[in-house]
């Protein structure tokens, strides 16, 4: 691509002849390193008619920052900066002083959160004990290269183009409607489903609808960190709820509470499965006191020992459950598509709202996840992570048996992750700073905990995006580290 002849300006207050002038603006971009070795200009026919001058000006000015070398000309091609031009000079700019008085300015803060570390360079390391990332051994490229160009066809021009605005692409809702809540045992209407742009983003909608700084909302501890930065920079009133090995108990509810938010299937961080007759309770308690439940149902997907419980949302015959989906963990966390599932008069203020911030999911990336999942790539995938998931928890298990690691939760139904415990006195944090340098990534698990003096020794180990064979090695350097 050349230069584009728009950069080109003459300056009203230069001076000389026109001719002067262009060949200034062109070294000037050429010592100012905007215009680059090797880079072709504009042809003299384009610049000549975007500056309004003749052609034979252009041409000579070319001419001559060719004889001092600044351009070199190849044939036809037209003219490019020259592999000898002068190097941009260096120079050290002005310091910057900044006169505002940020502590005052900021009306509000939403920094300092979780302090979740996800290295952009995870794939690098040889023992990548890390949660949500994706496997691109088990990613199927092909079929999704193939979707997202159908995507592009002129057939499909519309939902390629178009602005939503408020609505979603209904060959996606409808798949949704049809397939993914059915096997969750849920039913619901296209008015009554939303595409957000992940699972963290349908939880901000639903804490921004439901949420005043009147208003009380519980969530469990631990919990997923950014959820509680959410509920944090909602200034609700919030409780915390301890979790068992069952999950979040309903009687430590608080009844004044007016949002709960769950992970019932598949406790975050713990794993923990919630029992049908605590869900049946949990409901139970939220109709007596007129409270309503948001439920993360994430990793539902990954249930390869055994099929998931029932979701909370497919026992309520209330509406009073919010059902959080997301394709994240299942296709990849870059894809940002989620989905809000509640009552009409939910979704139609969440749609609202949702559109005054980026109005709708991007067209072409819910079109083309709409025929990876129609045309059956999506289940295949399932079918594919199932089997590597189950080989690589069999061997995790056995690896941490024999190091003598401790666990402190395992999904009952598959999931991606262990729930570990360490000795009372050992900082994870340190821990995972010192295998770092051993290229082993692991978690350390007090960003899940709300409070800042919450235990410390507790960490998660992820065998999503690790290779079966580096998982033993990698399990006996964390024993190691633990033991000495």
């Amino acid at each position: 691509m050349p230069i584009a002849p728009d950069t080109f300006f003459f300056d009203p207050r230069a001076e000389g002849t026109l001719q002067k002038q262009i060949q200034t603006m062109v070294a000037a971009g050429i010592l100012s390193g905007r215009f680059r070795p090797g880079e072709r200009l504009p042809s003299s026919r384009q610049l000549a008619k975007h500056l309004g001058v003749s052609r034979i000006t252009v041409t000579l000015a070319f001419t001559e920052l060719l004889a001092d070398d600044y351009l070199t000309a190849k044939g036809r091609s037209g003219y490019f900066v020259s592999e000898n031009a002068p190097q941009p000079h260096d120079f050290t700019p002005a310091p910057r002083i900044d006169k505002v008085d940020w502590t005052r300015a900021l009306g509000q803060r939403f920094s300092g959160g979780s302090g979740m570390i996800k290295p952009a360079d995870w794939q690098k390391y040889r023992f990548p004990f890390i949660y949500g990332q994706t496997d691109p051994t088990l990613f199927d490229h092909a079929n999704w290269r193939q979707c997202a160009v159908q995507a592009l066809g002129q057939r499909d021009f519309g939902a390629l183009t178009a602005d939503y605005y408020e609505s979603d692409d209904p060959k996606l809702v409808e798949f949704i409607a049809r397939h993914s809540l059915p096997r969750r045992g849920i039913l619901a209407e296209p008015n009554e489903i939303l595409i957000t742009m992940g699972a963290q983003n349908a939880l901000w909608l639903a804490a921004q609808v439901l949420l005043t700084q009147r208003r009380r909302a519980a969530f469990e501890d631990p919990c997923y960190p950014a959820l509680r930065d959410i509920l944090l920079q909602s200034r609700c009133n919030l409780q915390t709820i301890p979790v068992d090995c069952d999950g979040l108990v309903p009687e430590l509810v608080p009844p004044d509470t007016n949002v709960v938010f769950t992970t019932p299937s598949h406790q975050c961080p713990t794993t923990a499965t919630m029992p049908l007759a605590r869900r049946r309770a949990l409901l139970e308690r939220a109709a007596a006191h007129d409270m309503l439940i948001v439920e993360d149902d994430y990793e539902f997907e990954m249930s390869f020992l055994k099929s998931p419980s029932p979701a909370l949302k497919s026992l309520d015959t209330d509406g009073r459950v919010i059902y959080v989906g997301s394709f994240s963990k299942s296709l990849f966390p870059g894809l940002r598509l989620g989905y809000l599932v509640g009552s009409a008069p939910f979704i139609r203020e969440a749609r609202a709202l949702r559109s005054t911030v980026l109005r709708h999911v991007p067209g072409h990336i819910q079109r083309t996840t709409a025929y990876f999942l129609s045309l059956g790539h999506y289940d295949a995938q399932l079918r594919r992570m199932d089997r590597a998931y189950h080989d690589r928890r069999r061997e995790m298990e056995s690896a941490i048996a024999e190091a003598g690691l401790t666990v402190a939760g395992r999904g009952s139904f598959g999931g991606s992750s262990l729930w570990m415990r360490a000795p009372d006195r050992v900082d994870m944090a340190e821990i995972a700073q010192t295998l770092r340098a051993e290229s082993v990534l692991i978690e350390p698990g007090h960003p899940f905990f709300a409070s800042p003096d919450g235990p410390r020794n507790f960490y998660r180990l992820a065998y999503s995006s690790i290779p079966t064979p580096q998982i033993r090695p990698g399990i006996l350097r964390i024993a190691r580290h633990l033991q000495s």
